[in-house]
C-alpha cells in the first residue's frame, strides 16, 4: 500500500494498543465532565448575548432588577366571603415563613391604606378601581397572591418553589392554581436534563438489535458499544469545555452524535465483514478501511459543515447546538478511524457471519431497481419535483396567496397537554388575560426623575401608552400617587394643573425611601432613569411591532419640554421572545441554504461531476420539503426543535448519497444498469440499515414528555424514510434522464 491514506491507516492499526490505552484514560474523564454540564431550559436564554436588544434588556435589569415571582390563584364562588379571606390570609402567613419567599395580595394593599377594614369595605375598595383587576390580582371568582422569590440560580429557585408548595399544603388552602415563569423554567430545565435519560435505553436496545441482527456477533456488539460510548462522551464533554449547557434543543447533540456515529460504523463494518475467502483478515481490514475512508470522511465533513452553518443563528440554543454537534461529529470521525478499527482487531470481530446469504428479498429488489426506475423515470422525477415545489410553498408561503408556516414560541407549545402547570396557564389566559410584559425605559440627561414637570410629562406619556388598543395596563412612577389619592377618597386621576400636580408629587422622594415597590420605577441611585411597565396582548412579532410603534409615536409627541434630551427604549423578555419567533424562519432558510451550499462543495470535490453533485442532493431536499408539506397539511407549526429538521436531515442523509455515488463511480465507463446494480449491491444494504438506524434513533424522542422534541423525533424519522425511498427511486431515475441511455446501454431516441 503506497498511497498516503493507506500508510496512515496502516500506522493507526499498528498502534492499536496505545490507542486503546489513550481512550481508556480519556473517556472516563470525558464522561465525568459531560455529567456535570448543567441544564438551562428557560425561554429567557434564547437570544445570543451580542444581540442589541438582549444587551439593552440586561442593562435595564441592572438598574431595575426584577425578582422572579409566581401568581397563586384562590378560586371560590365569593372571593370576599369571610371563609375565602381567611383561606388567603392563612396561605400568606405560611408563604412568608418560607425562606427567600415574600407574599403580597390586594388585601395587603387595601389594609395598609385602611387598617381594620372589614370584608365589605375590602371588597368596595379593591373593586372600586380597575388597577387590581388589570394586574390580575382579583376577579369575579378569585383572589391572587403574588409570591416573590429572592433567589439566585436554579437550585435556590427550585427550593423556593418546593417551599411554596409545602406552605400551601400546610395552610390547608386546597386547590390553588400556580402561574409564573419560575415554574415554567424549572419544568423546562428538568425536561432538558431528563431527555437524554429517556432515549438512551431505547438507543441501547437499537444498537443491540443492529449488531446481533445484522452481524450476529456479541464481539461486534461490544466494539459498537465501546465506540459509540466513547464518541458521545468525548463529544458532549467537548461542548462542556466550551462552556455550553443543555438547553431546549442542545439535548439533541448526544442523540445526533449517536445515530450518525452508528451509521458510520455500520458502513465501515459492513464493508469489513464482506471478506473474500482467500484474503487474510489483516489485509482485508486495511482494504476495507481504505475503501470507506473517502465516503465516510466526505459525509462526516459535509455533516460537520451543515451543523456548523447553524452558528449564523441569533437564537442562542440553535447556535450552540450547531457548533456542539459539528464538534461532536468531528470527534466521532476520529473514533471511527482509530478506536473502532483497534477494537475490531482486538476483539476479533468475525467477517461474513454464519448464515449470511447473498440471495433473498433484497437481492431481488436490487435486481429490479434499474429496470423499474428506467421505465418510470419521468413520472418519478416529476412527482419528486412537484412535491418539492409544494413543500417550498407550504414552508415559505406564496406572496399574496399563502402565508408562510407559523412559528410558535408560546410557552404553551413547549408544555405537555396533560401537565397541571399547563392547565393553570390556560386557565389564566381564559379568566385573567394573555399578559405580555414590556418595559419602557426612559433615561434623562440630568438627575431630574422627581421633578414635578418631568413626572407630569411621564404621566401624560403613560396615559398615551395605556390608550393603545393592545395595551391592558401601564404602571409607572405616578401609579402609586394615583392609588394614594384613590384610597384617600379623591379622584384617582392626578390633577392637570401644574401647581396642584406639584403638590400631589411633593413627597415622592420621601416615598422612594420607604416604598420598595416605587423604587422599581425610579432609580434612586442617580434619579436619571425611570420605567413604565406595560401589560399588553398579542405577544408575537406583529403585536410587539404594533406596541412599539404606538409607544414611539406617543414619545415623539411628548419628548420636548421637560423630557428634552431624554432617551426612550422598549425592552423586556417579551421583546426577546417575539424576536426569537421572528428569526426562526430566517434561521431555517439561511442555515438550509448555507448547509446545501457547503455540502454541494463537498460533493463537487468528491465527484467532480456537476450533474452528479446535483442529483446527489435530490433525496435529502425531497425528504425535507415533503416533510414540511406534511406538517403544513396536518396543521402543525414550527418551533425551536422542528426548525432544525432541515439541517439535521440534510446533514445526515447525505451520507447515503455519498456512499452510493462513491461505489457508482467504481464502475465508471460501464453501462448505467451495471453501475447501479454494483452500487446498490455494495452500499445499498448499508444505506437501508443506516437509514433505519437514523429513523429509529430519532423516533426514540417520541417517548419524551417535551412536545417539541416529541414532534421533532417523529417528523425527522419520517423524513429519513422518505429520503430512503428517494434513494432507490428518484435518484436512479434522475441518473437515467441525464445519462440518456436505456437499460441495455443503448442511446435514447
Amino acid at each position: 500500500m503506497n498511497d498516503l491514506p493507506g500508510r496512515m491507516l496502516s500506522r493507526i492499526v499498528s498502534w492499536r494498543i496505545p490507542i486503546l490505552l489513550a481512550y481508556a484514560l480519556l473517556v472516563p474523564l470525558a464522561a465525568v465532565r459531560a455529567a456535570r454540564i448543567p441544564s438551562e431550559g428557560g425561554l429567557d436564554r434564547l437570544i445570543v448575548p451580542s444581540d442589541p436588544d438582549f444587551a439593552a434588556t440586561r442593562a435595564f435589569e441592572r438598574i431595575f432588577p426584577d425578582s422572579p415571582s409566581v401568581l397563586l390563584f384562590f378560586e371560590s364562588d365569593d372571593p370576599w366571603a369571610p371563609a375565602s379571606l381567611l383561606r388567603v390570609e392563612a396561605a400568606e402567613r405560611e408563604l412568608r415563613a418560607v425562606p427567600r419567599v415574600g407574599a403580597f395580595s390586594v388585601l395587603d394593599a387595601v389594609r395598609r391604606a385602611r387598617p381594620g377594614a372589614g370584608p365589605e369595605e375590602l371588597r368596595r375598595l379593591a373593586t372600586g378601581t380597575q388597577f387590581f383587576r388589570k394586574q390580575g390580582l382579583l376577579g369575579d371568582r378569585f383572589l391572587a397572591v403574588v409570591a416573590t422569590l429572592d433567589v439566585h440560580g436554579p437550585k435556590e429557585r427550585d427550593a423556593a418553589l418546593a417551599g411554596i408548595d409545602a406552605a400551601l399544603a400546610r395552610s390547608g388552602a386546597g386547590e390553588v392554581r400556580r402561574v409564573g415563569t419560575p415554574y415554567v423554567d424549572s419544568w423546562l430545565e428538568h425536561q432538558s436534563g431528563a431527555a437524554s435519560a429517556r432515549y438512551f435505553p431505547f438507543f441501547g436496545a437499537l444498537v443491540v438489535v443492529v449488531a446481533l441482527l445484522l452481524y450476529r456477533s456479541v464481539r461486534t456488539l461490544l466494539a459498537f458499544m465501546l465506540s459509540l460510548g466513547s464518541a458521545v462522551a468525548l463529544g458532549v464533554a467537548a461542548g462542556g469545555m466550551l462552556g455550553f449547557t443543555f438547553t431546549i434543543v442542545s439535548v439533541l447533540v448526544p442523540l445526533t452524535v449517536l445515530v450518525t456515529t452508528l451509521a458510520s460504523l455500520t458502513y465501515l463494518h459492513s464493508r469489513f465483514v464482506d471478506r473474500p475467502a482467500d484474503v487474510p483478515v489483516r489485509e482485508h481490514h486495511l482494504a476495507a478501511l481504505r475503501n470507506k475512508l473517502l465516503p465516510v470522511t466526505a459525509s462526516t465533513f459535509a455533516a460537520v459543515l451543515g451543523f456548523a452553518a447553524l452558528s449564523i443563528s441569533r437564537v442562542r440554543p440553535i447556535r450552540e447546538m450547531g457548533i456542539w454537534t459539528a464538534l461532536g461529529l468531528a470527534i466521532s470521525w476520529v473514533v471511527a478511524f482509530t478506536l473502532f478499527p483497534a477494537l475490531q482487531l482486538m476483539l476479533r470481530t468475525p467477517t461474513r457471519p454464519p448464515g449470511a446469504a447473498r440471495t433473498g428479498i433484497y437481492q431481488r429488489v436490487v435486481a429490479g431497481v434499474p429496470a423499474f426506475t428506467f421505465r418510470y423515470r419521468r413520472k418519478l422525477v416529476a412527482a419528486v419535483l412537484l412535491l418539492c415545489i409544494a413543500g417550498a410553498a407550504a414552508l415559505f408561503g406564496i406572496p399574496g396567496g399563502l402565508r408562510p408556516m407559523s412559528v410558535g414560541v408560546d410557552t404553551l407549545t413547549y408544555m405537555d397537554a396533560s401537565l397541571p402547570l399547563r392547565h393553570d396557564l390556560v386557565w389564566f389566559r381564559e379568566h385573567v388575560a394573555d399578559l405580555n410584559v414590556a418595559h419602557v425605559w426612559i433615561h434623562l440627561p440630568r438627575p431630574a426623575a422627581t421633578d414635578p414637570e418631568v413626572l407630569r410629562a411621564v404621566d401624560r406619556f403613560q396615559a398615551e401608552i395605556e390608550s393603545a388598543p393592545v395595551v391592558i395596563a401601564a404602571v409607572g412612577p405616578t401609579t402609586f400617587l394615583r392609588l394614594r389619592r384613590y384610597f384617600a377618597g379623591q379622584d384617582e386621576r392626578l390633577p392637570e394643573d401644574p401647581a396642584q400636580f406639584a403638590r400631589a408629587t411633593a413627597d415622592l422622594e420621601q416615598l422612594l425611601l420607604t416604598e420598595s415597590g416605587l423604587r422599581g420605577y425610579v432609580d434612586v441611585n442617580g434619579l436619571r432613569d425611570l420605567q413604565i411597565t406595560v401589560l399588553f396582548r398579542q405577544g408575537d412579532a406583529a403585536g410587539y411591532a404594533a406596541l412599539s410603534g404606538s409607544i414611539g409615536r406617543a414619545w415623539e409627541a411628548l419628548k420636548a419640554g421637560p423630557l428634552a434630551g431624554a432617551q426612550m427604549r422598549v425592552v423586556g423578555q417579551s421583546l426577546l421572545h417575539a424576536k426569537v419567533g421572528d428569526t426562526l424562519v430566517p434561521t431555517l432558510a439561511q442555515s438550509f441554504v448555507l448547509t446545501a451550499a457547503l455540502i454541494f462543495v463537498v460533493f463537487l470535490y468528491v465527484f467532480r461531476s456537476p450533474s452528479a453533485r446535483l442529483l446527489a442532493m435530490i433525496p435529502s431536499v425531497f425528504a425535507i420539503l415533503a416533510t414540511f408539506l406534511g406538517i403544513r397539511l396536518l396543521g402543525g407549526s414550527l418551533n425551536l426543535a422542528t426548525i432544525l429538521i432541515a439541517t439535521t436531515v440534510l446533514g445526515t442523509t447525505e451520507n447515503d448519497q455519498i456512499h452510493f455515488f462513491h461505489h457508482l463511480h467504481e464502475r465508471d465507463g460501464a453501462p448505467l444498469a451495471e453501475a447501479l446494480g454494483h452500487a446498490l449491491r455494495v452500499s445499498g444494504r448499508a444505506i437501508v440499515f443506516a437509514t433505519l438506524i437514523n429513523a429509529a434513533g430519532f423516533l426514540a424522542l417520541s417517548f419524551s414528555s417535551f412536545p417539541p422534541l416529541r414532534q421533532f423525533g417523529v417528523v425527522t424519522s419520517a423524513a429519513f424514510v422518505l429520503a430512503l425511498i428517494a434513494d432507490f427511486t428518484a435518484l436512479p431515475a434522475g441518473l437515467w434522464m441525464i445519462r440518456r441511455k436505456d437499460a441495455a446501454g443503448r442511446p435514447l431516441a
